[in-house]
């Protein structure tokens, strides 16, 4: 069994590289059998979701609040204004897992969630967290799927006419948060300021390592699932 497991981690890890985890090489991420853990590359650093890698284009209209009025997240919209960013790519920060990746309607629209695991370089701990990109016109990626850095997640929208077109980003420390933060403080502990995040973890060493990351614990929202 053992044996068998190596080779598989082998062949994904040949694949991972061949492919560099775009979108449309949809690999999977293997899990352990009592399906309480994935096995998920390390992230060798991070940049932006639009305008990759440094958002050129794009400018951040709104930021993080966890104070009222709460703004969970970060609005990134086109240089051009108005819906002159509608269809333009939205990319993953970095490596990790598609964890959810389903029309949450509402508010939210369309919603991808990935989750990466990254090593702290002071303490040398591996951490995770979670980007969340939402009010997309199309999802590109699969729950289950392992993606890149700068892999393409999906498309700017406007959650079918609700806003002018922008995305929606968040990241969350607690990964266990989902679309409807249910349960979940409002405060730096469970949620990050992503442009912060990205700069201070803009590169990390190559390690070409998958480490175990903890799924099942994303709360169903409104008739959809997570891992």
């Amino acid at each position: 069994m053992l044996r068998v497991l190596r080779l598989l981690f082998l062949v994904s890890a040949l694949l991972l590289a061949a492919v560099g985890l775009q979108a449309d090489a949809a690999v999977f991420a293997k899990k352990t059998p009592d399906g309480k853990w994935a096995f998920v590359p390390l992230a060798d650093g991070f940049d932006f979701p639009v305008g990759k890698p440094d958002g050129k284009g794009y400018y951040k209209s709104r930021g993080l609040r966890l104070a009222t009025p709460r703004h969970l997240g970060e609005d990134w919209n086109g240089n051009g204004g108005g819906n002159s960013d509608l269809g333009d790519p939205v990319y993953s920060i970095g490596l990790g897992l598609v964890t959810y990746a389903d029309d949450a309607r509402g508010r939210w629209g369309k919603v991808v969630i990935v989750r990466h695991a990254f090593r702290e370089p002071k303490t040398g701990k591996v951490l995770c967290c979670q980007s969340l990109y939402s009010h997309l016109d199309r999802i590109d990626v699969k729950l289950g799927q392992l993606v890149g850095r700068g892999a393409q997640v999906g498309t700017i929208g406007t959650n079918n006419g609700m806003f002018t077109a922008h995305l929606h980003a968040e990241l969350h420390f607690n990964i266990d948060v989902n679309c409807g933060h249910q349960g979940v403080t409002k405060n730096a502990v469970n949620y990050g300021n992503l442009s912060e995040f990205i700069k201070h973890y803009r590169r990390l060493p190559e390690e070409r390592k998958f480490v175990k990351v903890p799924i099942g614990g994303f709360q169903p929202y409104k008739n959809t699932q997570g891992l």
